[in-house]
C-alpha cells in the first residue's frame, strides 16, 4: 500500500515531462489522478505542443500502477475550464486531496526585446494559470473539511534573477509568494501550500535548438552535447548539467504525504545547488 493509498490528486501540464512524471509517481502511491493539459503547442514558445496522445500516455500510466485517471483538456487560462476539470474529476474519482500546479511555459529574449505577446503569454500561464489553478481547487478542499496539500512547481527563477528570462523569473517569483499566501490564509483549513524549485529539468522544454543556442552563442549549430557541458560547468554545484523529472516528482509525493503534514509555507529548491552556486 503506497502512503497515497485512496487520495486523488490534480495534476496540470500533466501530458508529458514533470507533469507526466509527477501523475505517474503520485498513482504509483496510490492515488487516482485528474490529469489536465492544454495538448497544444503555445505561440511564444520554440518548442513543439504536446498532445492528446501524450495526454493518454499519461492515463496509461495511472493505469498501469492501479489506478483511475481522468482526463481534461483544459487551458490553465481559462478558470471556467479548470472548473469543469475540476467538478467532473471529483464526480468520477470522489473527492479531490492534492493540487499539482505544473503547468507552464519557457521562452528567452533580453528584457527590452521581449514582445508584448511574449510577456502576457508567460505571466497568463505561468503566474494567472496557476492562481486560476487554486481557484478553481481550493473550494473543494475547504468543502471536504479535511484538509489537503497544495504543490506549486516555481523554479531556481522564483527565487533569483536570471538575464533573458524577466518574464519567466517575474512569474515564478509571483508563484513563490502565492504559495506562502495560501498556506497562510489556508491553513486554518488543514491545507498545506508549498512551492518547489528546481534548476533545470531535461524535458522538451529546455532540450531543443533554442535553448542550445541560448547557453552557446558562440557556436552556429550548438548540439545537446554542447549544451550539457555549458550546464555541467555552469549551473549547479553538484556535478549534474541538470535533473530528471523525477527527481522533482520525489519532493511532489513527499510534499503530498502525510511525512510532511507539518510543512507548509515552504519553498523547497531541488536543485543540485545551484542557488548556492557563487
Amino acid at each position: 500500500m503506497g502512503n497515497l493509498e485512496g487520495r486523488v490528486a490534480l495534476v496540470t501540464g500533466a501530458a508529458r515531462g514533470q507533469g507526466r512524471s509527477h501523475a505517474a509517481r503520485l498513482a504509483d502511491e496510490g492515488a487516482d489522478v485528474i490529469i489536465v493539459d492544454i495538448c497544444e503547442k503555445l505561440g511564444t514558445t520554440a518548442y513543439r505542443g504536446s498532445t492528446r496522445e501524450e495526454l493518454d500516455e499519461t492515463a496509461r500510466l495511472v493505469e498501469k500502477a492501479g489506478r483511475r485517471a481522468h482526463i481534461a483538456v483544459a487551458d490553465v487560462r481559462d478558470l471556467g475550464a479548470l472548473q469543469t476539470a475540476v467538478r467532473e474529476g471529483v464526480a468520477e474519482l470522489g473527492r479531490l486531496d492534492i493540487v499539482v500546479a505544473n503547468a507552464g511555459i519557457f521562452s528567452s529574449a533580453p528584457l527590452h526585446e521581449l514582445t508584448e505577446e511574449q510577456w502576457n503569454e508567460m505571466i497568463d500561464i505561468n503566474l494567472s494559470g496557476v492562481w486560476k489553478t487554486l481557484r478553481a481547487a481550493v473550494p473543494t478542499l475547504i468543502e471536504q473539511g479535511e484538509g489537503g496539500s497544495i504543490i506549486l512547481i516555481s523554479s531556481t527563477g522564483g527565487l533569483q534573477g536570471f538575464p533573458n528570462f524577466a518574464h519567466y523569473v517575474a512569474a515564478k517569483h509571483g508563484v513563490t509568494g502565492l504559495a506562502r499566501t495560501a498556506a497562510n490564509e489556508l491553513g486554518a483549513h488543514k491545507i498545506r501550500c508549498n512551492s518547489i524549485h528546481p534548476t533545470s529539468v531535461l524535458t522538451d522544454m529546455i532540450d531543443h535548438e533554442a535553448m542550445y543556442k541560448l547557453f552557446r552563442p558562440d557556436l552556429d549549430t550548438p548540439t545537446r552535447e554542447d549544451f550539457r557541458e555549458a550546464c555541467q560547468s555552469g549551473m549547479n554545484l553538484l556535478p549534474t548539467p541538470w535533473l530528471e523529472p523525477n527527481d522533482i516528482s520525489d519532493a511532489v509525493v513527499w510534499l503530498a504525504s502525510d511525512a510532511a503534514r507539518f510543512v507548509t509555507g515552504v519553498a523547497l529548491p531541488i536543485d543540485a545547488g545551484a542557488l548556492e552556486k557563487v
